[in-house]
């Protein structure tokens, strides 16, 4: 699995250190809840790093697949898997798509997306900016509200990846309840970014806001993005939702946020924050209905395989790198780097 990561400025600090730190944080936890498949995702750099610096050349990262076994995609391979991308791949690209483990579909890409934001994340320590996630959410177990150093400091301590370790048990057990019926959950991953300079966007067609939806659905098994207050300000009187503007330290804020951080596609200051929606993870071992695209007749599928039973953990750390990348891509543009 590689990436090319191109426009990033010459000088950066930058070792495979760096991005290895970020790659590990995707592997699965150990537990009887996540798939027993390990790979090592090292990370090795083919260009664009000489001697601990970005030389202004793409940067090439690449980790190899080791643990791979195709056995089980050629027994269902004329059955598409319900919740997958099989079926409207193989009518898209005529038959040729590669079919073992959903091809440029399956979440093993997002290693890729994982790579481009370590390097994302480095450009933004030096302007003083953070990326934070962490699980809200999974199935019915909601956290409640979390302060920005309670993520910072908890978000990893725990294999659920939520910052509050009483309500990870919880979301723990639901997980365990899912993959002994054979079934699977999804959940809720929120996302802040702090100290983006106010202005950052690019009206009309860039939009901050919309930008970062559409780097954030880039990631399989997303289903929804929200900003702010989202979808609750259908429930709000225009009173209740306005920001109010007041000064602190010199400095213009907002007495809250409902608008998540942007107004108009433009950074407003305040923390961004989001919310991304993850659906279940398809592929499941209970029976269920498709067709044989070979024989055009109905049958039943029973997915085999290394598969966890919910994906929202190890979606965190890639929430936070491609937040990391469009805000990078916005900063560029603006001349911040």
């Amino acid at each position: 699995m590689g990436v090319v990561v191109d426009g990033c400025p010459p000088g950066l600090e930058l070792s495979d250190a760096d991005v290895q730190r970020e790659l590990d944080k995707r592997r699965p936890a150990v537990g009887s809840i996540f798939t027993p498949r390990r790979e090592e995702d090292k990370v090795e750099f083919f260009s664009g790093v000489f001697k601990g610096q970005t030389t202004g050349a793409p940067l090439c990262m690449l980790v190899w697949n080791r643990e791979v076994d195709s056995r089980p995609y050629e027994e269902i391979r004329w059955t598409p898997r319900p919740g997958h991308a099989d079926y409207p791949a193989r009518i898209r690209y005529k038959g040729f798509n590669d079919y073992r483990g959903g091809g440029r579909f399956s979440g093993r890409l997002t290693a890729a997306y994982v790579m481009a934001g370590a390097v994302a994340k480095r450009l933004l320590e030096g302007l003083g900016i953070e990326v934070l996630a962490h699980v809200v959410q999974i199935n019915r177990i909601e956290v409640k509200a979390l302060s920005v150093e309670e993520i910072r400091t908890h978000v990893y301590s725990n294999p659920m990846r939520c910052a509050d370790g009483n309500v990870a048990r919880l979301m723990e057990q639901v997980v365990q309840d899912a993959r002994n019926a054979g079934d699977s959950v999804g959940g809720v991953v929120e996302g802040r970014i702090l100290n983006v300079p106010p202005g950052i966007g690019q009206p009309i067609f860039d939009f901050l806001d919309a930008d970062l939806a559409k780097a954030l659905f880039t990631i399989p098994a997303v289903k929804g993005v929200e900003f702010g207050a989202g979808f609750k300000v259908a429930r709000l009187m225009g009173s209740q939702n306005n920001d109010a503007y007041a000064m602190k330290d010199g400095q213009v804020l907002t007495l809250t946020n409902n608008s998540g951080g942007v107004l108009g596609g433009l950074s407003t200051g305040m923390p961004i924050t989001f919310r991304v929606a993850f659906k279940p993870t398809p592929s499941i071992s209970k029976p269920q209905q498709t067709v044989d695209v070979k024989t055009l007749v109905d049958t039943k599928i029973e997915v085999k395989g290394r598969h966890d039973a919910c994906i929202v953990p190890r979606a965190v750390p890639v929430v936070e790198s491609m937040a990391a990348i469009t805000v990078v891509d916005h900063l560029l543009a603006a001349g911040f780097l």
